[in-house]
């Protein structure tokens, strides 16, 4: 326990541990919840219990007293075992998990947040929706997004092929929100699908009262049973729980840090909306159930840098990235596609040694235009390929994905400037920004 000399003691005298149900006062005020272990350089005076809602609060002991409601065991992480039966009547939906928020539960001896559910523990925690669907469910992995790596999303991609070789009729895969939208790029990019693939997550861990999973889920279960055969992010539309957006794989960023409705699309609208488990409304033509036959790529290049444009920055970044043996470079640059003149020589040397930069902009919204000013002419003198409407991080994906399949630069400009998935469009609308 990192409670130490004085909480230590206001603790120990109450016969109280980490984990304990208790009730504190002070002031005429009282706060019921989990006792939660904290940092060790946390100041000594503190200490920290999970209220009901799912908030932490830190109250200082000086002047307080403290309850012992209910010694608890440390709780158990994930559920026992159910075995899903099968109705003929029903679709086949695969459910991966990688882990993330949605995935997570809290551990109270430490009040942090753990990828530790499985895909079936989703299930087990969402009983109402074991009745929708057949489901197939794997951990894939047990991570955090924020350790996602290329390599995974093509072992993702892969998994996903089997399964729908297998006869699945939808895939769900469960991620962390923090790196969502590359992996909705990735297998985007990875795969072609004949029914639909939806990524969804949770800001909020699956055992808060507070929690999204419960509306994500049950309508990504609603979009893999639906008839738009693309890969999707399903996410909460607003902070209500009532309405999920189905957003493109390709066109979505995470745009808050908590909000529940952080995913939005980028130059884009949601494909659909969904209610209930079931599509309310769709904004675009799409890509139908079976249009396509399946098809993965089998490889993908992870050295590929990227780069975002600031006053100040050295061309030697460049340099260490050529140098380094990296086999592409994403430049995030400044409005219509900029970096400052002095990188220029740095990147025609990147081009000489068969390098591909691809130029995308950090406005997040728009489209890259090298032919306006002076040094965009000079940054397309120096074989620098434009991103076009592609967010940086689409960009990046797509460049990772390409060098995976040639290390030849014209092929590679060829496969950046075609639109595989919906990622480029051939004009972009204000009305996107303005909403």
């Amino acid at each position: 326990m990192a409670y130490k000399e004085n909480s230590k003691k206001f603790l120990s005298n109450a016969n109280i541990t980490i984990g304990d149900l208790v009730k504190v006062s002070k002031e005429g005020t009282s706060y019921t919840g989990i006792l939660l272990d904290r940092s060790e350089d946390a100041e000594d005076n503190y200490i920290v219990i999970k209220l009901d809602s799912g908030y932490n609060v830190g109250i200082e002991i000086t002047n307080a007293s403290i309850e012992l409601i209910e010694h608890k065991d440390k709780p158990k992480i994930g559920y026992d075992e159910t075995e899903l039966t099968k109705d003929p009547e029903k679709m086949n939906i695969s459910i991966i998990s990688t882990g993330g928020t949605i995935s997570s539960i809290i551990d109270y001896s430490t009040g942090a947040v753990h990828p530790a559910f499985t895909a079936g523990d989703l299930l087990r925690a969402n009983p109402e929706i074991i009745d929708l669907a057949n489901y197939d469910v794997k951990a894939l992995y047990n991570i955090l997004s924020e350790n996602m790596e290329p390599k995974y999303w093509l072992e993702a991609a892969k998994n996903i092929a089997d399964d729908i070789s297998s006869g699945s009729e939808g895939v769900i895969v469960a991620h962390g929100t923090d790196t969502m939208h590359y992996t909705s790029a990735a297998l985007s990019f990875l795969l072609e699908t004949p029914v639909p693939i939806v990524v969804t997550g949770a800001q909020r861990s699956s055992d808060r009262p507070s929690t999204d999973t419960h509306l994500n889920l049950i309508n990504s279960i609603g979009a893999a049973k639906s008839d738009i055969a693309e890969v999707s992010v399903c996410m909460h539309d607003s902070l209500n729980d009532e309405v999920c957006a189905l957003h493109s794989g390709v066109k979505v960023r995470k745009m808050h840090t908590s909000r529940r409705d952080t995913f939005r699309s980028i130059d884009s609208e949601p494909i659909a909306y969904l209610k209930d488990g079931e599509i309310k409304e769709t904004t675009r033509p799409y890509v139908k159930r079976n249009e396509k036959e399946l098809k993965v790529q089998d490889n993908i290049e992870d050295k590929v840098g990227l780069i975002k444009s600031y006053p100040g920055i050295s061309q030697e970044l460049i340099d260490y990235h050529i140098d380094k043996g990296y086999k592409g470079l994403l430049i995030e640059g400044t409005g219509l596609g900029h970096v400052p003149e002095y990188m220029v020589p740095s990147l025609e040397r990147a081009a000489d040694e068969g390098i591909p930069c691809v130029m995308t902009s950090q406005c997040i919204y728009g489209r890259v235009n090298m032919n306006v000013y002076s040094t965009g002419r000079k940054l397309i003198d120096a074989h620098l390929i434009s991103g076009e409407d592609m967010t940086p991080e689409v960009g990046y994906v797509k460049l990772c994905c390409a060098l995976g399949q040639t290390d030849d630069i014209d092929e590679v400009r060829k496969i950046m400037e075609t639109n595989i998935a919906g990622e480029i469009t051939d004009r972009t609308s204000a009305k996107y920004f303005l909403n």
